[in-house]
């Protein structure tokens, strides 16, 4: 079997037409959804994207692989699902995005050469890349925000795009009434078409990109699809950008009480600029429909895939899963971007298409289990036949779920989802005064309360979602749910003394190890060699051959 691992960048969990979305009709979204299961209680264990990443490709939390923020490395010997699924006999490419760093510092103290399959690899999570773009191609005063080489933009230019960075200049750009460029950075140019092609946009080039992947492929594989979009900058071409106006804008989900006697951190980052610009009704009407046209694109796309699957018979031999990154707030509590722990930012669309026909009788269904995207690995390996190795993947293989009996009872189960935030890197560390070691954030979620644990010396923040489902009211204003915060506070405890370094040993290779030494000679504290089998000390006993005692 196969794997389609697609990854969208920042889309939220609610923007699909199979989970209810008002306005925005996702029908091939809605196609793996009805082949399959949607999980709809799926957390990632960073709302940023190079942390969350990290986690998904290694099936480990942030405080296990330590790369937990945009630029924080990877460090060298990090093990991920390519790593795993290669000893399994299926390869594992990249096609796409990771926003992954280089420990190039690890790999230089280790003599691994980038240009070495080894070193390759270390370089880029583990995949085999088919093609990497990162997709983020600003540049200012400093030069390019990424420095290596686009891939995208040299396809831009081979097509007659007349500039340098054509992924700035046209596919992220539009066109002003005085004929100047109308950038995507700017909000105030989100409803202008990009000044490109359709067929020349991202998404459709990445889509391409993997069906000449598939068309080649001669071996069982996985191939991760990440897609740059929906992520901004927001803008979208024709005919997107005109598909959806003001009039599908969702009133933003926020409360006055939010903005009331606010948690500090929250309150940093209500106050900051990006809070400050998606508080704008215009920023919103402008953003909003170009990010559903975004959206709108991927799933025709995704279409183009499906389609291609069946027409060469893969849909019979590749599981499929859709998933996301991150979400984006969209204004939503006050606040723009992602990285805080609101549903809108950390809840992410996770649909799983099995063809095997264990998972018939999941088909079309849902699932409102609490999952982590650390999952995703574990059931990549089982999928591809292998065995979890679950002292070093600390996610939960999601099999139970995909090939559970209509009827049957619910697996074994996790009690919360736990993610993570390191915010040491931005200005709102800054703001708060704080050092880098206490700008970190962990959510404990158990299905109903959500509790918010800060360092720094701050107070946590407690939602209940039975009662208040847009988490408006912080409980943990008062004394009267101390029982609840409590109760998280033990899980948070337990989750922070899990084992998750010892990497290198597996239990039952620490269970076959008991005893081995005495079978070679290792021997120590016995009185007269009765404590043990006599085969153990055959070696110690019989006549001495030569006796240097009596000499002298």
């Amino acid at each position: 079997m196969n794997i389609l691992f697609i990854m969208y960048d920042q889309l939220r969990f609610d923007y699909l037409s199979c989970a209810g979305h008002p306005h925005l009709h996702t029908p091939n979204f809605d196609r793996v959804a009805a082949k399959g299961v949607r999980f709809t209680q799926a957390y990632v264990q960073s709302p940023i994207c190079g942390a969350s990443r990290m986690s998904f490709y290694t099936g480990r939390y942030c405080a296990s692989h330590g790369a937990q923020w945009n630029g924080f490395p990877l460090r060298v010997g990090e093990q991920t699902i390519g790593d795993h699924l290669r000893k399994l006999g299926m390869g594992c490419h990249l096609i796409g995005k990771t926003h992954m760093v280089a420990d190039e510092e690890g790999m230089e103290r280790l003599g691994l050469s980038p240009d070495s399959i080894i070193g390759a690899r270390q370089a880029e999570c583990g995949f085999d890349a088919w093609i990497r773009d990162d997709g983020l191609w600003g540049e200012g005063p400093d030069g390019f925000y990424d420095a290596k080489r686009s891939p995208y933009n040299e396809y831009l230019k081979s097509k007659g795009y007349p500039s340098e960075n054509p992924w700035s200049d046209f596919a992220n750009a539009g066109v002003d009434e005085e004929g100047d460029i109308a950038s995507g950075w700017m909000f105030k140019h989100a409803d202008k078409p990009a000044n490109i092609r359709e067929e020349d946009s991202e998404t459709p080039w990445l889509t391409q990109r993997t069906i000449d992947f598939i068309e080649q492929a001669d071996h069982p594989w996985c191939a991760h699809v990440s897609y740059i979009k929906p992520h901004w900058p927001y803008i979208v071409p024709a005919p997107y950008h005109a598909m959806y106006g003001p009039n599908h804008v969702p009133a933003p989900t926020r409360h006055e009480a939010e903005l009331d006697n606010p948690h500090p951190v929250l309150g940093a980052y209500q106050q900051g600029r990006i809070g400050k610009a998606f508080q704008r009704d215009e920023v919103r009407q402008k953003v909003i429909p170009a990010y559903m046209g975004l959206i709108k694109q991927c799933d025709d796309q995704l279409g183009v895939l499906l389609d291609h699957l069946e027409a060469t018979g893969r849909m019979d031999d590749t599981m499929i899963v859709l998933t996301s990154d991150h979400g984006d707030y969209l204004g939503d509590h006050w606040l723009g971007e992602k990285e805080l722990f609101h549903d809108p930012s950390v809840k992410i669309p996770l649909i799983i298409y099995d063809p095997r026909v264990a998972a018939d009788a999941t088909r079309g269904t849902t699932c409102d289990a609490l999952v982590e995207a650390i999952d995703l690995a574990a059931t990549f390996v089982e999928a591809a036949g292998g065995t979890v190795p679950d002292h070093i993947i600390e996610g939960r293989s999601l099999m139970p779920w995909l090939h559970r009996e209509q009827g049957s009872e619910a697996p074994a189960w996790r009690e919360v989802a736990i993610s993570e935030y390191d915010y040491s890197a931005t200005g709102h560390c800054e703001a708060l005064g704080l050092e880098p070691r206490d700008a970190r954030l962990f959510m404990v979620f158990d299905g109903r309360f959500k509790m918010i644990h800060f360092e720094g010396g701050f107070r946590p923040m407690l939602f209940d979602l039975e009662t208040d489902p847009e988490e408006f009211h912080d409980l943990a204003k008062g004394d009267a749910h101390q029982a609840e915060i409590d109760r998280l506070y033990e899980h948070l405890a337990r989750w922070g003394r899990r084992l998750s370094q010892r990497v290198t040993r597996s239990e039952e290779e620490i269970k076959g190890m008991r005893g081995k030494s005495g079978r070679k000679g290792i021997l120590p504290f016995l009185f007269d060699g009765s404590e043990v089998p006599e085969e153990l000390t055959a070696k110690y006993r019989g006549k001495a051959s030569a006796d240097y005692t009596s000499e002298g």
